[in-house]
């Protein structure tokens, strides 16, 4: 079966590639589930894996398929899974099992172990496929109302447990009511967030870099009941004395930059969760004693939030619907929210497709 790849190390090596079709018996004790891929989306970490700033093949091979956002239909399942049938639509989490006592107890997404394994990122094939098989423990069914925002499900994990965390971290506090929330970034982790917070009856400033008028990130982020800023017009700091430092932080721009600059204007006993990472080697211009002092007196708090697990997928899902119902189509929007070169790249994959109705690349919004 076909199969999109890159030979990890060498940058702009993204290739049609061949593999066996699995089969539910790849997985033991009958838990395989069989999918056949229908949508996959591309974003900024399958461009950063071709430039090759990441990412590692799986053992036994010399290239790695791609593509970590999967929307299929089901159309096998072993005697042992319960939880989906034939027919289900499904996505399907992205990290997978270590060694670490986080590992076996369900939650790889936290592992402690410095070498992590995910499906199109890193040391695990991806979805870029025809076909592929997994753990029903990992598989996760979409409902048939909701297939219209296919892919948007694996990005919508992660904002959805970013939140979380922030809101099980401030548990610190005993008592923590947020009232204003940044969301630095509008694609579509930041976009996500900004619907995750708003469901929350949170006040929610989305910031990116492109002006207000005439620009969908603006359009959808005011479509959830945010206030869109253009950085282009204002920096942090001038918002944060217009309007208030924030309680809370989404950082999910790519800027390592902007990501430092959050802990300069975070409010007292606040929270900044980074969600993006930043390739490179950039060097970032930090007020290190004011930050020190203001962090350390304000009892604030920073975390990191990566992939998700099963039960984030389904919160995000649920969230997903209750954004449908309070904001009819303003997700579906997402997927057509464009990013400069992305789409180049997605095109470029295309036509490494000889058979198009095998492989669907879905040009999919990426950070920022």
């Amino acid at each position: 079966m076909k199969a999109i790849a890159v030979l990890p190390g060498t940058p702009d090596s993204v290739h049609l590639a061949e593999l066996e079709k699995p089969s539910v018996t790849d997985v033991p004790a009958d838990r395989g589930v069989l999918i056949r891929v229908l949508k996959v989306g591309v974003d900024a970490t399958d461009r950063e894996i071709n430039d090759a700033q990441y990412g590692s093949a799986p053992e036994g091979y010399d290239f790695l398929v791609i593509g970590h956002e999967c929307f299929g239909i089901v159309e096998e399942v072993g005697s042992a899974v319960k939880k989906v049938q034939p027919g289900d639509y499904v996505t399907c989490t992205v990290r997978r099992p270590g060694g670490s006592i986080f590992d076996r107890i369900g939650r790889s997404d936290i592992t402690s172990e410095e070498e992590y394994y995910e499906r199109g990122i890193n040391l695990r094939h991806g979805f870029l496929t025809e076909y592929f098989v997994d753990d029903e423990e990992f598989v996760v069914r979409m409902p048939q109302g909701l297939k219209h925002l296919h892919v948007l499900a694996e990005p919508m994990s992660c904002a959805a447990k970013a939140v979380e965390q922030a809101f099980l971290a401030q548990q610190r506090l005993q008592v923590w009511e947020p009232k204003r929330a940044w969301v630095t970034g509008a694609g579509q982790i930041g976009l996500l967030a900004t619907l995750v917070l708003r469901l929350k009856g949170i006040e929610v400033w989305t910031m990116a870099r492109g002006p207000r008028e005439g620009n969908l990130k603006a359009e959808i982020a005011e479509g959830y009941g945010s206030t869109y800023v253009s950085n282009a017009d204002v920096t942090l700091h001038e918002l944060a004395e217009k309007h208030g430092k924030p309680d809370l932080i989404i950082e999910a721009t790519g800027h390592s930059g902007i990501a430092f600059e959050c802990m300069e204007v975070l409010g007292h006993n606040g929270c900044i969760v980074w969600t993006s990472i930043t390739g490179g080697e950039r060097a970032v211009n930090v007020p290190s004693d004011s930050v020190n002092l203001n962090w350390v007196l304000g009892n604030k708090m920073l975390l990191g939030s990566v992939n998700a697990n099963f039960r984030h997928f389904e919160s995000g899902i649920a969230d997903m619907a209750l954004g449908e119902v309070s904001w009819p189509g303003v997700t579906e929007k997402i997927l057509t929210n464009p990013v400069d070169g992305l789409e180049n790249y997605a095109e470029m994959m295309r036509l490494l497709v000889e058979d198009r109705d095998a492989l669907k690349v879905y040009v999919n919004v990426a950070d920022e």
